[in-house]
């Protein structure tokens, strides 16, 4: 399930589930909303997030690419040790900023 938040500067899509091939008919809707959206930031919130395969990861890659294009900042937050390791795998890690600051709900906070 995906969540879109707006505010003047920027745009949160919360992803809840699977991201992965059964979720890939809601990913051009999901596209085409952020894309008619003028924002400087995307943030993509995963901590909701169990499971991504390699289309759910060519689907946020093609999020990152089109902010590149106008300008967006990319930010992941809330995303796994595995949900990392199939963006590098597809060679994409460089095209996100990491919010490493932020804590899921879910998971404890630091010490």
């Amino acid at each position: 399930m995906f969540e879109i938040a707006t505010t003047p500067m920027a745009t949160t899509v919360v992803i809840s589930g699977d991201l992965d091939l059964a979720s890939r008919d809601q990913f051009l809707e999901v596209a085409a909303r952020l894309t008619s959206l003028r924002r400087s930031l995307l943030t993509i919130d995963m901590c909701d997030v169990r499971f991504m395969d390699s289309t759910g990861a060519a689907f946020l890659i093609s999020l990152a690419e089109t902010g590149q294009r106008r300008g967006w900042l990319t930010v992941l937050r809330g995303s796994s040790d595995a949900h990392r390791f199939v963006l590098d795998i597809c060679g994409a890690t460089h095209l996100f900023r990491f919010d490493t600051e932020h804590y899921c709900h879910h998971t404890a906070s630091p010490a």
